[in-house]
């Protein structure tokens, strides 16, 4: 095969309102195929709904990374990957299955809304700084990336002290501009700064996430304390990076689209459709979904052989037009809750419920309060960020 016929991939979105144009083609003429990666190596690619469901739920696809023939978008050195263990996402089952189990509970939808009325304070609190304050405002650093990082940083007991540290780390590690020795040296900071509040959670194990994990950890060990600290890395850099960038774009959405603006003022109770159709249509997380084959497998007539990895084109499934009719119209009445944005089978993302609440609640938030909130800048001056792997915004002003 030549390189003519394995494209470079990731493919580029032409707009921040369209997937890339190789995905309707692919989804026609070849449904699975072969792509370039960033590294030189070659993989699978998966683009159709029910194809990309049924992959995910294939006991012969692995999620370890460390295995040979992972398909990482980044170099990563052997000698790095001899020791890579990311708890949760890149773990199969038995390991998966009792890690995941353990850390459930904390993000089930009875304990998301308990969480709401402390979220609505928060969000609050950030619009009332950005009312207090000058216009315009970028609504990136001034609403949509505090409020999941306040919220998962308090969920973890992380001490208010910290969190700006947090907040700079975690910019720094996700920020596809920054250097990879600034990248190290930044995760290095972070790791530590985790190392200690676990150390410290240990000792005294408060009511928060973290101390809840702790004691059921010592009642049924499932993590040692590197892996707590890996997990904990995990759910706050999960946590708020993607929200962060659902946010911003939605508002993007419904201010560039004011008849989608109009159907939520006059109708709030249509959030939480909306938030599920703007999740659906911007598929922020597009091929994060990487698996490697660990038998020879058959998707759609194409045999992948064991070894070969496999990419699950989420943003391609979720605009499969024998599933979602006129698929590139953002439409709040659809019944979109099936869509694969989170992911899909034993490994779809843990903290679904959380972000569809902060999401709502930011929305409501912002169209209650702040009724003349619009552009500060021609929309088409507006810059989007890729990091070959999830889609945001750089930053959005706004005033009213």
């Amino acid at each position: 095969m030549t390189n003519a016929e394995a494209p470079a991939f990731p493919m580029r979105r032409a707009c921040p309102y369209s997937e890339p144009a190789e995905y309707a083609k692919l989804r026609t003429d070849q449904p699975v195929s072969q792509v370039t990666l960033a590294t030189g190596r070659r993989a699978w690619i998966v683009a159709r709904y029910e194809d990309v469901r049924k992959l995910l739920l294939d006991p012969r696809v692995s999620s370890d990374q460390a295995k040979p023939g992972f398909p990482h978008h980044v170099h990563i050195p052997e000698e790095m990957l001899a020791h890579l263990s990311i708890p949760l996402a890149g773990m199969d089952a038995p390991v998966h299955t009792a890690q995941r189990r353990m850390v459930l509970p904390e993000f089930t939808v009875a304990r998301m809304r308990a969480l709401r009325p402390r979220i609505q304070e928060l969000v609050d609190e950030l619009v009332d700084a950005m009312l207090a304050g000058e216009r315009p405002v970028d609504l990136v650093r001034a609403l949509a990336t505090p409020v999941p990082s306040q919220v998962i940083c308090e969920m973890l007991g992380v001490p208010y002290a910290d969190r700006h540290i947090f907040e700079t780390v975690t910019e720094l590690i996700l920020d596809h501009n920054t250097a990879p020795q600034d990248r190290a040296a930044a995760d290095g900071q972070l790791v530590a700064h985790l190392d200690k509040l676990v150390t410290a959670a240990e000792a005294d194990p408060g009511d928060n996430l973290l101390g809840r994990m702790i004691v059921k950890n010592r009642e049924t060990p499932v993590f040692d304390h590197a892996g707590m600290v890996g997990l904990i890395r995990i759910l706050l850099i999960a946590g708020h990076e993607t929200t962060a960038n659902m946010v911003s774009l939605s508002v993007f959405a419904l201010l560039d689209r004011p008849e989608l603006l109009a159907q939520l003022r006059e109708d709030p109770d249509l959030t939480p459709k909306a938030v599920e159709e703007l999740m659906r249509f911007f598929s922020i997380s597009d091929h994060v979904t990487c698996r490697v084959a660990t038998e020879d497998l058959e998707i759609d007539g194409v045999l992948i052989r064991a070894g070969e990895g496999v990419i699950a084109l989420n943003g391609s499934a979720n605009h499969d037009e024998s599933v979602f009719t006129d698929p590139d119209e953002v439409d709040f009445h659809r019944e979109a809750r099936h869509h694969v944005a989170f992911g899909y089978g034993i490994h779809q993302c843990i903290g679904q419920n959380l972000a569809r609440l902060e999401l709502e609640i930011v929305l409501n938030t912002l169209i209650a309060r702040l009724p003349g909130l619009r552009f500060a800048v021609p929309p088409e001056e507006l810059s989007f960020k890729y990091d070959g792997v999830i889609y945001g915004m750089h930053s959005l002003p706004v005033t009213w």
